[in-house]
């Protein structure tokens, strides 16, 4: 099902046919560094990974990480989506891109339209973005689409503290 689109962009749910895609994106080292290793090697794990994760939240929340590929041919570039942690008061905004694909825009692009259905079809009026203070590039974008930082949070006691970024929404607002 297809979620949002932009003019270069489609972002939709992901499924068990992403899973080669999502082997791929998961073992980026910069996926690795920047959010997590998701312990995801084969298409067996990402299968695994896409129905206890994304399809899973999809089915539970009405949202959760999606496809975003590029609108012309329909290659998958990265995930973008909302996703409802239990460590967070919030729902929080993930994205990553494959790297050839990076700073061309498409993350901030695919963020501005999953915001939009934030409002448009969930009702949210805040959302959150947790980024590893080292990832500069990551808290610069969020801060140009509207975030701002509030605090240091932690995902799970034995992990480092995250920078947390907040936006207000509202209807009609990009």
């Amino acid at each position: 099902m297809v979620v949002a689109e932009t003019e270069r962009l489609r972002v939709r749910h992901l499924s068990v046919d992403d899973a080669a895609f999502i082997v791929r994106l998961l073992n980026e080292p910069t996926f690795i560094r920047h959010i997590a290793d998701k312990g995801v090697r084969t298409l067996d794990d990402a299968r695994v990974y896409l129905r206890n994760g994304p399809i899973a939240s999809v089915a539970r929340h009405g949202f959760g990480l999606n496809r975003v590929e590029l609108k012309a041919s329909g290659e998958a570039i990265g995930m973008c989506g909302l996703i409802r942690r239990d460590a967070l008061d919030d729902v929080d905004i993930g994205y990553a891109l494959l790297p050839e694909f990076c700073g061309q825009g498409y993350a901030a692009e695919a963020t501005r339209a999953v915001l939009d259905t934030a409002v448009r079809q969930h009702g949210l009026h805040r959302v959150i973005a947790v980024v590893n203070p080292d990832n500069h590039d990551s808290s610069r974008m969020l801060e140009k689409l509207g975030f701002r930082f509030e605090k240091m949070v932690k995902l799970a006691a034995d992990e480092p503290d995250i920078r947390q970024f907040a936006i207000a929404l509202s209807p009609g607002v990009d």
